[in-house]
């Protein structure tokens, strides 16, 4: 133990961190170490290369607290990582998930095929939409990996769209992506389209869940980007239903969805003028992403 009055040390600041959070979090020395190293503006190799040192953490503290309170990582360091690439996130937008990367490398395979199907140099630029856009980290990791993509990208909340333009901005694609403020398709202007590609990561959570959800989910994000009636299913039967008279035949139809409701999904596609009707699974083998294609 440190003299009594003397600084501790960062690694004993990091066990007396991880032992509060240990209630609000399964990684408390993770946690702990995130947030240490962003107080001190360094990375954590460069933090385990310090933790014998002695330093003043204000900020560290106030971080804590909130973390404390169930709020998310992202909100704290108003940044999160997606498709290996950084963005700017702010309350109650939605924190980027490792499961929507998936959404991005379905289009990413589509675009492959599209290239390999089509005569060398008469592939035009890929016209792309994507609904709810969020911090827009779907549509910017596709324009950073597909330079033939053009894409429009909605969202009913201007705070999102605020968001996803400086992330665009950072990232060096906003001449490739426009944005637009609106319901779903009603964002649209009656010049737009066409798409060979409509992508979403819709609300997909019944809303009878929302007690059970995680305190991290439930007392800081969006839950009008969340929640989607009783089945969960509302947003995702909408577009379903609309997409047809935005996609060229053959363009693809890719959603995230809900952990078990792949069979209510499909049932809705087949009921549609969709074809090639299939699922990627996550890293936990879930059906993720339905895709389909127009007839």
């Amino acid at each position: 133990m440190p003299p009594a009055g003397a600084e501790p040390t960062l690694a004993e600041k990091l066990a007396e961190a991880a032992r509060r959070l240990e209630p609000v979090t399964d990684t408390p020395r993770l946690d702990a170490e995130i947030l240490l190293a962003a107080a001190l503006e360094m990375s954590r190799a460069q933090l385990m290369a310090r933790l014998r040192d002695h330093a003043e953490t204000p900020d560290f503290d106030e971080y804590v607290k909130r973390r404390l309170n169930h709020e998310p990582l992202a909100y704290i360091l108003r940044e999160w990582e997606f498709f290996s690439l950084p963005f700017e996130v702010q309350p109650p937008l939605l924190v980027p998930r490792p499961e929507t990367e998936h959404l991005v490398e379905a289009v990413l395979d589509y675009a492959v095929v599209c290239a390999a199907t089509s005569k060398p140099g008469a592939c035009p630029p890929l016209p792309i939409l994507e609904l709810g856009t969020g911090t827009g980290c779907v549509s910017i990791a596709i324009a950073a990996n597909l330079p033939a993509a053009s894409i429009t990208a909605t969202d009913i909340n201007p705070l999102a769209l605020e968001v996803a333009s400086r992330n665009a901005r950072r990232h060096n694609v906003a001449a490739r992506i426009e944005f637009r403020q609106g319901d779903l398709f009603k964002a649209l202007e009656a010049a737009d389209g066409p798409f060979s590609v409509i992508c979403s990561n819709p609300p997909y959570i019944e809303e009878t869940a929302w007690p059970d959800l995680s305190p991290v989910i439930r007392l800081h994000e969006d839950p009008n980007a969340l929640l989607a009636g009783p089945e969960g299913l509302n947003a995702i039967r909408q577009i379903i239903q609309d997409a047809p008279n935005h996609l060229i035949p053959g363009g693809l139809l890719a959603l995230e969805i809900g952990m078990g409701q792949d069979d209510a999904v499909e049932s809705l596609l087949n009921q549609g003028l969709y074809q090639n009707i299939r699922f990627c699974n996550d890293l936990a083998n879930i059906p993720r992403i339905a895709c389909a294609e127009l007839k």
